[in-house]
């Protein structure tokens, strides 16, 4: 009976050994003393983000971002991951000053519809971010800043500019910061107010988005609303640096004790702190040979004018 239990306890550590053995040969060998990073892909349903866990031991900041890259054009072995630099377009290069990566792009990159762009553009942000030393990307076209739909910049981005909803999808919303331009107390000078991480669809306009914002009037105390609310946006384009914006009639009625070049250099600042708008022009209806509440001729083109100004009253 002795001899027997003897034979089974030595088939059992048998048995025991094999199994940590087997064990041990299906894991992935990893470099010691590495760092893991997420390298995200596209799924092929092209509605979310995937992540895939990467091990490196290199602590040198550009030798990392090449590496990092060649994983991102990387066909990965799992056929529900689309690797964000495989989609054809081509990486003409990149330049890493002060914290801030510039990729450029050719011709090839604009023909992803505006849901794939946002995707891959997330992907390869919250990739390359992850990177000490590189904090904010740009994206560049055959040299030139990527636009959204309506030619308005991008700019500069980071990992929290894209959204996630349930599952780590992202519906094509992103973030931006707005400085906006509100009426003080009395309505005789501007107020400044700064708006961080704005969600808002990529399928609309930052100018349009600037517009909207100011027609719902200030967030902050000590800011006070500018714009009839009744006000409707016809529509907004930015062309040659100039943005037009065309209101309905509403807009001619100030509800507020607002005096009337506050109003219109309210519009006039808040869009000019977009990158690609240096003047604006103001319509109602179309048309731009009226009066402002019969204070301000509409056919002039607006600049940024900060002598209005003052410090808001908290």
């Amino acid at each position: 009976m002795i001899s027997f239990m003897k034979k089974m306890f030595r088939v059992c550590g048998l048995l025991l050994f094999m199994l940590i053995l087997l064990t041990a040969c299906g894991k992935e060998e990893l470099p010691e003393g590495g760092k893991v990073y997420n390298i995200h892909y596209v799924n092929k349903e092209e509605t979310r983000t995937l992540t895939r866990e990467y091990v490196s031991d290199t602590e040198d900041t550009k030798e990392l971002l090449l590496e990092l890259l060649e994983q991102l054009a990387e066909i990965p072995a799992k056929l529900e991951y689309e690797a964000p630099l495989s989609n054809g377009f081509a990486l003409l290069g990149y330049t890493l000053e002060n914290g801030q990566l510039t990729m450029n792009f050719d011709e090839h990159y604009k023909e992803m519809d505006i849901t794939k762009e946002v995707l891959v553009r997330a992907a390869m942000v919250r990739t390359v971010t992850q990177i000490p030393g590189v904090d904010y990307v740009s994206f560049t076209v055959q040299g030139e800043m990527l636009a959204d739909s309506s030619g308005n910049a991008i700019g500069t981005m980071s990992a929290d500019t894209f959204i996630d909803n349930a599952g780590n999808e992202i519906n094509a919303y992103e973030k931006v910061n707005l400085k906006l331009y509100f009426a003080n107390e009395d309505g005789t000078g501007l107020v400044e107010e700064n708006r961080r991480n704005v969600v808002y669809s990529s399928n609309i306009s930052l100018d349009k988005l600037v517009m909207e914002k100011l027609i719902e009037g200030p967030m902050s105390e000590g800011a006070y609303p500018t714009i009839n609310p009744l006000s409707k946006i016809i529509s907004v384009a930015v062309k040659d640096g100039i943005c037009y914006v065309n209101l309905n009639e509403e807009f001619a009625n100030q509800p507020y004790n607002v005096r009337a070049d506050v109003t219109i250099y309210s519009i006039t600042n808040s869009l000019v702190e977009l990158p690609n708008v240096n003047k604006v022009q103001i319509l109602i209806n179309g048309e731009t040979g009226v009066y402002y509440r019969d204070k301000v001729y509409l056919s002039d083109v607006f600049e940024r004018n900060l002598d209005l100004l003052t410090v808001k009253e908290e």
